[in-house]
């Protein structure tokens, strides 16, 4: 039996913002490019751009050969988790999506596998395209694709295809297609998040009930935090100062006293460990572990001060300040990367924890990151923020995809 492989991929510059998808297919055994497709929505949540690329892909992939097994790759870990059957779709906005990628092909022929966002980069540049031509007016065409010649495949004729978006596939694998919309169209761009299309004032869409409810701590002072050293996930984990667990507790008392926190989640490094656990006591709640809240790796500047590093590593420290994608000295982690990692952590924070109220104990970069993500602000914003031991930060994510900044860096607990 002939095995396509699907990519898919959707973004959302705001999320809620201007969104798109791209969906490439590639035979499995040659590894050559046979469709590709994509669209502006709008504006839309990230979500929602994932599931309309999944549903574009498989399409594709039918329409090519509906008797094919169909082996999805994507980087979302919210749509393949979800997809898989290991998660629940507790979003009301991701089940109509769902259910429509469900539909495309019987369950049987096909599969769905997590990668990393470089191995994804065919399908990212196609959703960006759309994007970008929805921001001059455009619908995104097969002639603005440059995602396939940068693979180093050669482009190919285009031909039209039914439903959602355009699709380039190669002649001699393509069926005649009709060009009216069908009905499952129809259904799918119904089916889009409510917020799909921002108000004609500016204003925000509506919310759609009582919102999740992240509250951001960073961990108490270490003997490294007076002196403003580096201390990330590949330093020497130190544990809270007196001062630290001081600080806890006054957290801790404030939190009780509001009696709003449902839930407990900490970074698994020990200074955010020990934060958690002294508050989840004063709670009596249970302290959960999220790897993905951890703090930046910072390879080998872990432990100097920011002049020490400038003193040594003058232009790695200039290309860190001046791009996202640049690293640390010796194979630390670029905000790039730590922003994938905290964001797939927070959406499946949101699906398990839906309409709860929930403290997350992490650190500077992990909490402005979040905090970056929901403003929709830029990754320069990362060093426009202050954010000081044991602040608090809130962030409402809304079921309509909408989220807002409740508060930042907020120390009144400790005066």
């Amino acid at each position: 039996m002939r095995e396509l492989i699907v990519e898919a991929d959707g973004g959302s510059r705001g999320n809620p913002g201007p969104a798109g998808y791209g969906a490439v297919v590639i035979d499995a055994v040659t590894g050559e490019t046979l469709a590709e497709a994509a669209e502006y929505l709008g504006v839309a949540t990230n979500n929602v751009a994932e599931y309309s690329g999944l549903v574009a892909g498989l399409r594709a992939a039918r329409d090519l050969d509906p008797t094919a097994t169909v082996r999805v790759r994507m980087d979302s870990k919210l749509v393949v988790e979800q997809m898989s059957g290991r998660w629940q779709i507790k979003h009301p906005a991701m089940r109509p999506l769902a259910a429509e990628a469900r539909s495309v092909l019987p369950a049987g022929q096909v599969t769905y596998e997590w990668i990393p966002r470089a191995e994804n980069k065919h399908a990212d540049r196609l959703a960006n395209e759309a994007m970008d031509a929805g921001k001059r007016g455009e619908q995104w065409s097969p002639s603005q694709s440059t995602a396939d010649l940068d693979a180093g495949r050669t482009a190919r004729p285009a031909v039209p295809t039914k439903g959602r978006g355009e699709l380039r596939a190669q002649p001699r694998t393509a069926r005649p297609q009709s060009t009216a919309a069908t009905p499952d169209t129809d259904d799918i761009r119904a089916a889009r998040n409510v917020a799909s299309e921002a108000p004609a004032t500016g204003g925000a869409p509506p919310d759609l009930g009582t919102p999740t409810t992240l509250v951001l701590l960073r961990h108490g002072e270490t003997p490294l935090t007076p002196q403003k050293r580096f201390s990330g996930s590949g330093g020497s984990d130190p544990a809270l100062s007196d001062t630290g667990r001081h600080q806890a507790e006054r957290v801790a008392t404030a939190l009780a006293a509001r009696g709003t926190v449902q839930d407990v989640i900490s970074s698994p490094l020990a200074r955010c460990r020990e934060t958690a656990a002294i508050v989840a006591a004063r709670l009596g709640l249970d302290v959960r572990i999220e790897d993905g809240l951890r703090e930046t790796d910072f390879g080998a500047w872990e432990g100097l001060t920011f002049a020490e590093v400038r003193e040594r590593y003058p232009d790695d420290m200039n290309a860190w300040l001046s791009s996202p994608d640049a690293e640390p000295t010796d194979g630390g982690e670029s905000f790039e990367a730590v922003a994938l990692r905290v964001a797939a952590a927070r959406d499946e924070l949101l699906a398990a924890h839906t309409g709860r109220t929930v403290l997350l104990v992490s650190h500077v970069t992990p909490i402005k990151t979040l905090v970056r993500l929901a403003l929709g602000a830029p990754p320069e914003a990362l060093f426009r923020m202050e954010l000081s031991a044991a602040a608090f930060s809130v962030v409402a994510y809304y079921a309509d995809g909408n989220a807002s900044v409740r508060l930042l860096n907020d120390t009144s607990a400790l005066r």
